[in-house]
């Protein structure tokens, strides 16, 4: 189960979860709205959780209902 990462991140792009995450599965340009998650690539390992400042990375089974669809827009950022 990857992990999203959600509206918070829009407009912040802190990129602390970048700086930990052990399969470099996180990125995001300087034009993009905010970093992604590789799906194919993630661990599943949660430490890009806590090393966000606003909240907004979620195991793919507890996104929150009103950002759901973030489960996709983190997936299709690598297609």
């Amino acid at each position: 189960m990857p992990y999203v990462i959600t509206e918070p991140c829009i407009g912040t792009k802190d990129k602390s979860c970048v700086d930990v995450c052990p399969v470099d599965c996180i990125h995001g340009g300087d034009a993009d709205p905010q970093v992604y998650i590789d799906p194919e690539v993630c661990i599943d390992c949660g430490a890009c959780v806590s090393a966000c400042p606003v909240e907004a990375i979620y195991a793919d089974a507890d996104v929150p209902d009103k950002w759901k669809h973030y489960s996709a827009i983190n997936a299709d950022h690598y297609k």
